[in-house]
């Protein structure tokens, strides 16, 4: 606790130096443009008009992030716990909002739904997306199943990739080098190396976008060592990525693009939690397309999307049984139609009517067993329709409804409503109180219904979610929100086996759950070249089987000391997390283990002359001891330096 205090006062001091001039600075006003967001209806609205709190992360702040991960500022969000983050490269990513797993956060990509059809959660891999890809990411908590459809239970991570430059032509070229070593082998090896290319530019009415990126990683065991007479072998990780857009504006009013986008990577990993492995080893290939439209006329604005994902991953794993090495190999294809039209009954007053098409299939071979595509596959068609309301005297409300149509279940009324009132609203001073109550659909994966351990009796899980809190600013420098939420979950699909044979499947559980929480945001930028972030979220969940805390701190410090330099300081606290020890893997079997508390201080400062950035990170800057995932490694101190050119 003292080294965590300390850890604070080191921030707050950083602040503090800077507080006694705030008052001049204040003075000088800037006129800022009002912030829109998206993922609350899919189109463009006033933040200020959102009844949701929607964390944003900005192209801003993204080109000021150079050298990190999507994960990594993810896992700086309020309500957002990201685990795995900091194992070895590749190791599988856990993303849990407001209490809820992989599969109840929906991951939209341009608009576009992605996920795996073979993967037992059918979670989309956020591995195989570069962040030199991105634009911007919003992260919109609480259930939305009414416009995301079914897995949008607990939150909606909302992606906008690059797009086209104004210019005929602009190139961009993105190098790092850094090390890669846990915090017990220290290795001052250059072992983490990317690259990234890209090309854009706006022709007459054609817009183009191209860009390649490919990492390297080693020098990090994936399985824990500490026990180990000798360090274990390290695992290697190898990705590469590609992204191309074209654009057509064929008049003011309509607008054509196809795009394309191909990620694959490899990796080595180890037998399990502290157990070495030389030989086993994955990798995992997607490749998708599709084409966009979109249409605006007098009273609204017609969106058309249509794209087709066909993944495959595989893995080679050590049987010490039979002595041998075992091959899986999952193939599955997705597509996703959606037609959405936004149509205004007034300025103030809009609806918005959409019809989402999606089919998943899913094509496996296993030594334990087999799936058939033809018989692993289904389809959901969802009408759904919302209300926008935004009034002059503050009132605003967000309500709607969707009937999902899902071929193995039938069909399942989703709705919500979302109020909001503008309390306070003047140029100095904004005070927004919101509420909202809405439920949620999530069907099962295709492997949970038609694999060895399937069950073609399970019912989907159905959320229902509630949530009061308030947004507020002031000066342009004040930003403080807080969300109390509350989240009752039936029909959660769980895995039970017998604790003798060891033979299980699939199967709904008795008992319902909750989790319930309070998410709590500060931004203060007391002069222009100079912001604080920090955020608080408290957890409580009925029945505690995941890396959850129910205590989170993030904390950030930016500062441009001169122009086109930033420096800035993060701090992540994570408190004590459960691990239900199922199987007696790490004591008394059906017993909960206890992982510890531990904090991380990141740096980094980066510096643009004309078209050239450089960047220098350090990462766990005390070199924390801790264990991330129970039984598995995590990075100790390691730094990266880049340049960025742009021309």
């Amino acid at each position: 606790m003292k080294r965590n205090t300390l850890k604070l006062s080191v921030l707050t001091l950083l602040l503090s130096t800077q507080i006694a001039v705030a008052q001049e600075e204040q003075k000088e006003k800037v006129e800022q443009l009002d912030e829109v967001v998206l993922s609350d209806t899919k189109f463009e609205l006033k933040k200020e008009n959102s009844g949701k709190i929607i964390y944003k992360i900005t192209k801003k702040q993204l080109e000021q992030s150079a050298g990190k991960t999507i994960t990594d500022l993810l896992d700086q969000g309020a309500g957002v716990e990201i685990s795995g983050n900091n194992n070895a490269t590749g190791y599988p990513i856990g993303i849990y909002i407001r209490g809820g797993r992989n599969r109840q956060v929906a991951i939209a990509i341009d608009g576009v739904l992605v996920s795996d059809p073979t993967g037992i959660a059918s979670t989309y891999n956020l591995n195989l997306l570069d962040l030199n890809e991105v634009e911007s990411i919003e992260i919109l908590k609480g259930s939305s199943s009414t416009l995301y459809g079914s897995g949008a239970a607990t939150g909606v991570i909302n992606i906008k990739l690059k797009k086209a430059s104004e210019a005929p032509i602009a190139f961009n070229y993105t190098a790092s080098v850094g090390t890669n070593s846990t915090q017990k082998n220290r290795d001052s090896k250059l072992n983490n190396l990317n690259q990234s290319v890209g090309l854009r530019g706006t022709l007459n009415k054609f817009t183009y976008l191209a860009n390649y990126s490919l990492s390297k990683s080693d020098g990090i065991s994936s399985a824990n060592d500490k026990d180990a007479a000798e360090p274990f072998e390290t695992d290697a990780y190898n990705s590469d990525a590609a992204l191309v857009k074209f654009g057509f504006e064929a008049s003011e009013k309509l607008n054509f693009g196809v795009f394309g986008n191909y990620s694959k990577y490899k990796y080595d990993y180890d037998a399990g939690a502290y157990l070495d492995s030389e030989v086993n080893n994955g990798y995992e290939e997607q490749f998708q397309y599709g084409l966009k439209s979109g249409y605006k006329y007098k009273k609204g604005e017609l969106l058309v999307t249509l794209s087709i994902t066909n993944l495959e991953r595989g893995f080679d794993s050590f049987n010490s049984f039979t002595n041998t090495l075992d091959s899986y190999l999952y193939k599955g294809t997705s597509f996703f139609a959606e037609a959405i039209n936004k149509y205004g009954l007034s300025e103030k007053s809009h609806f918005i009517l959409g019809l989402n098409y999606q089919n998943f299939d899913n094509q496996t071979n296993t030594p334990f067993g087999n799936i058939d595509k033809d018989k692993a596959n289904y389809n959901t068609i969802d009408p759904f329709v919302s209300y926008i309301f935004t009034g002059d005297k503050g009132l605003n409300v967000n309500a709607g409804v969707r009937l999902n149509n899902h071929s193995e279940y039938g069909s399942h009324f989703v709705y919500h409503i979302n109020p909001s009132y503008n309390i306070i609203k003047s140029e100095d001073l904004n005070f927004k109180a919101l509420t909202s109550y809405s439920t949620a659909f999530i069907a099962p994966s295709t492997y949970q219904l038609f694999s060895q351990y399937g069950n073609l009796d399970l019912d989907p899980e159905e959320n229902a979610t509630f949530e009061l809190g308030f947004d507020s600013s002031y000066k342009k420098w004040l930003d403080l929100s807080s969300v109390f939420f509350y989240r009752e979950e039936k029909n959660t699909i769980i895995f039970v086996s017998d604790p003798i044979t060891f033979v299980g499947g699939y199967e709904n559980a008795i008992n319902d759950q909750n989790a319930k929480g309070v998410e709590t945001d500060l931004n203060l930028k007391p002069l222009k070249n100079l912001q604080l972030n920090l955020s608080h979220t408290y957890t409580h969940k009925s029945t505690d089987l995941d890396y959850i805390p129910s205590h989170k701190i993030s904390a950030s410090v930016d500062y441009q000391p001169i122009k086109r330099m930033n420096i800035s300081v993060a701090y992540n606290g994570v408190g004590e997390r459960t691990y239900f020890d199922q199987w007696g893997s790490f004591g008394p079997a059906g017993e909960d283990v206890i992982l510890d508390a531990y904090n991380l201080v990141d740096f980094s400062i980066n510096y643009g002359i004309e078209n050239v950035t450089a960047w220098v990170n350090l990462s766990n800057v005390f070199n924390e001891g801790y264990e991330d995932v129970l039984g598995y490694s995590t990075r100790g101190r390691n730094f990266l330096v880049g340049l960025k050119f742009k021309f």
